[in-house]
């Protein structure tokens, strides 16, 4: 499949988030100054590409453009960090992270961001009538304070498919989100493997 086909369905996910009108804030009365910084991921915890080596990003400030097609109005910023991470090849993955003020805090939010998920693909066939998607569960990990996992589908009348997996996992006050996709159905998703990369990824939080 051409890589403009995938970039156009990629854009127009995108568009579903930022049109949603996230505002990416630090909401008011967060404690000021810097926050011991939970570790991410590193390359080789992701699941493994059949034929092509996964490359990391900078850990980098603000909220991922990658994760705004499903994550949309509604969800709190706080002060997020983010790592992308691409093969040489059409497959990409982020990790977004955030350190919130208490466990009260960070357990509402992971609620919520599992909500936005979960509702993602509605809003993505209600905002443009030439895509479809679907959602599903793949059910929550036993990992410190928890983790549930979930797959996107979406594909477009113009040809272009992909498929997603996702993950919200949480320590304590700490709360991380966790991306992988690539082109193809969910029979090509490594669910197994993203299980495991995101059981790693609330581990490192602290």
């Amino acid at each position: 499949m051409p890589m403009r086909t995938r970039a156009g369905l990629l854009a127009a996910l995108t568009v579903v988030g930022l049109a949603a009108g996230t505002t990416l804030i630090t909401p008011a009365g967060a404690a000021p100054g810097k926050v011991p910084a939970p570790r991410f991921l590193a390359a080789s915890e992701l699941p493994p590409h059949p034929s092509s080596v996964w490359t990391a990003g900078k850990v980098t400030d603000g909220f991922p453009a990658e994760l705004a097609h499903c994550l949309g109005e509604g969800v709190p910023a706080y002060d997020y960090r983010h790592r992308v991470f691409h093969t040489d090849l059409d497959t990409g993955a982020v990790q977004a992270t955030v350190v919130t003020g208490s466990s009260a805090k960070a357990k509402a939010l992971a609620a919520l961001l599992n909500e936005e998920i979960r509702s993602c693909a509605d809003r993505i066939e209600a905002s443009d009538p030439e895509v479809e998607a679907e959602g599903r569960s793949y059910g929550t990990l036993p990992v410190e304070e928890g983790a549930q996992v979930h797959g996107l589908h979406t594909a477009a009348s113009w040809g272009a498919t992909d498929v997603h997996l996702l993950s919200v996992g949480r320590d304590g006050k700490t709360v991380t989100v966790v991306s992988w996709g690539a082109m193809g159905g969910f029979d090509d998703a490594p669910v197994a493997a993203f299980k495991k990369t995101t059981t790693r990824a609330v581990n490192k939080l602290y």
